[in-house]
């Protein structure tokens, strides 16, 4: 096991600066180093291991508050209660990550609408209320006409996509399995789940996002969903319906 590394040798092993692990220590996140006679800081293995935990969780999204108070299970060595732990909060970042993703699709949804009406009326002169530079000349909620690739955009209002993303999490709880499959993620249902209530949920999700493909399929396997998009929109798949396992 490694022993009396200096900072220099810790900051290079574990790709943070040398700053960030005296800040680290500062804040508590790191446990007070060593000294030498001559004042300067040394660390042993066990620092390089929790560091590499430190930069997992960075890399989950994980704010220094909550990773400290990961590093106080994690110090408890074992891995259970660390799990359950970084599990909740993971759960919680998928849920802020997919309402993102939303007011992001929604977002787009309007731009390529208002991109669209910019193109429809240009006055001589100033402009007037029908341009599109000052005002909404349609409304941008409306269903932009259908293209030969759908837009990777959600028509819903925001309000109405936090519900859809609701009951999406409430049926995707039941998944057991997830399997890779070409363009997309297959989902295989707990038995218990209502094939009615999957079926008015991908006819409901179809009528907005057009760009998903959804297939439900019942077989020997079980109930599955299978949800397929273009490679644009693979991280959309992924965000609202999970990946492989």
């Amino acid at each position: 096991m490694a022993t009396g590394l200096k900072i220099k040798e810790v900051a290079d092993a574990s790709g943070f600066s040398a700053a960030t692990l005296r800040y680290y220590e500062q804040i508590g996140l790191l446990p007070a180093a060593s000294r030498t006679p001559a004042g300067y800081r040394t660390y042993d293995q066990r620092t390089l291991d929790r560091l590499s935990f430190i930069a997992r969780a960075k890399q989950l999204g994980c704010t220094l508050d909550e990773i400290t108070g990961l590093t106080t299970a994690w110090d408890g060595g074992q891995c259970g209660p660390v799990q359950d732990q970084l599990r909740q909060l993971v759960a919680g970042k998928i849920a802020a990550a997919q309402t993102q993703v939303a007011e992001l699709m929604t977002f787009t949804s309007e731009l390529q609408q208002a991109a669209a009406a910019l193109e429809r009326h240009r006055p001589e002169g100033p402009c007037d209320s029908t341009c599109g530079c000052v005002s909404d000349p349609v409304s941008l909620t409306t269903k932009p006409a259908a293209a030969s690739e759908p837009a990777i955009a959600c028509t819903l209002s925001a309000g109405s996509m936090e519900g859809r993303l609701a009951d999406w999490q409430a049926l995707l709880a039941h998944v057991e399995r997830r399997e890779a499959i070409d363009g997309g993620v297959r989902s295989v249902f707990a038995a218990s789940v209502s094939t009615d209530d999957l079926i008015r949920l991908v006819t409901a999700e179809q009528a907005c996002c057009q760009f998903f493909q959804f297939a439900i399929t019942v077989d020997t396997r079980g109930v599955a969903l299978e949800v397929r998009a273009s490679a644009e929109a693979s991280p959309v798949v992924e965000s609202m319906f999970g990946v492989a396992s």
